[in-house]
């Protein structure tokens, strides 16, 4: 039988140590640009590192690594070249000439993973919006050719060329997708509104951490989840009860480090499931290397968006993927965040259902503080 599956593209993935990043720093990002690579459904096969005080003007790297990248592209019939850092519309002509390959940086292949996972209307407009105000400063070479989505006639005026008549069709289609959005917007907030008082729970963290499959566990959903970067991109909200206490709880989409802008701002009605929680559930993969540069990664974004602190509970998942060779380290890993940093840390494993009452516990006793005040009457019903 002949296989009809398409095979895997093949990709090079290039990062610098400069001055702002150093080797520590950028060989992470590397293996975080190799797991976005394997989640876009392309095989990395070869990374290359350049220590430059600043990224090379013209081609990110000196002459010297992008003629050996070059070389090494031809000799193995690659198909992409993706950098860890965003390129300049100058820098992604002149490295598409020189390595004659497809050209993405960071942005670019989170804003195309974005798009294959939405699923939703809501989801589809933010990452089109994203991915237009991506591309609008970058329409610097090429006819595009994208008045034919709307027709040529009328649309060009005196002495237009075709990259001002292809910005101004971007900017009209940015311009009605805000419009799109703010609509479901409106929508989504009444919807918010209309749960009226429970108290709510949201499911925080960075990408791939555990928290779809933390959310079917504690909410009996059906929540997609899989070992691969932002596995879900719509917020779903659920209906949960904890002796007898109901609450909402909401998983949101994960957060990673150089996160586009463009993603933020467009997705900032989903970070709303965020600013309006009562409680944060914080869910930490404590299993992986980088795990505090992560943590610190997701309290900045909050500290953008939080007017102020939200009582939150460290939820430290995948404790059974710390390899036997780590358990010394981790151990006195669990004892400082317990002891010195954080009370409310719990460590546990959703896909095992490790210590996951007293997870229960700690959400229960949180959520009975606020549910208490504003349902005093209630308050000899939840005696616990």
């Amino acid at each position: 039988m002949i296989s009809t599956s398409k095979p895997s593209e093949k990709a090079v993935i290039i990062g610098l140590i400069s001055a702002n990043q150093n080797e520590k720093h950028t060989l992470e990002y590397l293996d975080e640009l190799e797991f976005l690579t394997q989640t876009s459904g392309a095989l990395t096969m070869k990374r290359f590192v350049q220590r430059l005080a600043n990224p090379h003007p013209a081609t990110f790297v000196g002459k010297g690594k992008i003629n050996e990248i070059k070389e090494y592209i031809q000799e193995n019939e690659i198909d992409i070249a993706i950098f860890d850092d965003d390129l300049s519309p100058t820098q992604i002509r002149n490295v598409e000439r020189i390595l004659c390959c497809k050209i993405l940086d960071r942005s670019n292949l989170i804003l195309d993973i974005f798009a294959s996972r939405a699923r939703t209307a809501h989801s589809k407009v933010q990452v089109e919006l994203a991915q237009y105000q991506y591309l609008l400063p970058r329409l610097t070479r090429m006819w595009t050719h994208l008045e034919r989505q709307k027709g040529g006639i009328g649309m060009r005026g005196p002495g237009e060329t075709q990259i001002e008549t292809d910005r101004r069709i971007i900017g009209q289609k940015i311009s009605n997708l805000k419009e799109k959005l703010a609509k479901i917007d409106k929508q989504k907030s009444a919807q918010r509104n209309n749960r009226g008082s429970m108290v709510r729970v949201a499911l925080i963290g960075y990408t791939n951490v555990g928290k779809s499959t933390l959310m079917n566990l504690l909410a009996k959903a059906d929540v997609f989840a899989e070992n691969k970067l932002f596995a879900t991109l719509d917020t779903t909200v659920r209906k949960v009860v904890v002796n007898h206490l109901p609450f909402l709880m909401s998983d949101t989409v994960g957060f990673i480090r150089k996160l586009p802008h463009q993603l933020i701002e467009s997705f900032k009605s989903t970070l709303d499931e965020v600013r309006e929680a009562d409680v944060l559930v914080h869910v930490i993969d404590v299993s992986h290397d980088a795990f505090e540069d992560q943590f610190n990664t997701v309290n900045e974004t909050l500290n953008e968006i939080l007017e102020q602190p939200k009582p939150t509970i460290l939820v430290f998942n995948k404790i059974d993927n710390v390899k036997v060779e780590d358990a010394e380290n981790f151990l006195e890993i669990k004892e400082n965040w317990l002891s010195k940093k954080h009370n409310n840390s719990v460590f546990i494993s959703a896909m095992k259902k490790t210590n996951i009452k007293e997870l229960k516990d700690n959400i229960f006793k949180k959520v009975k503080v606020i549910h208490m005040k504003r349902f005093p009457y209630n308050s000899t019903y939840f005696n616990y």
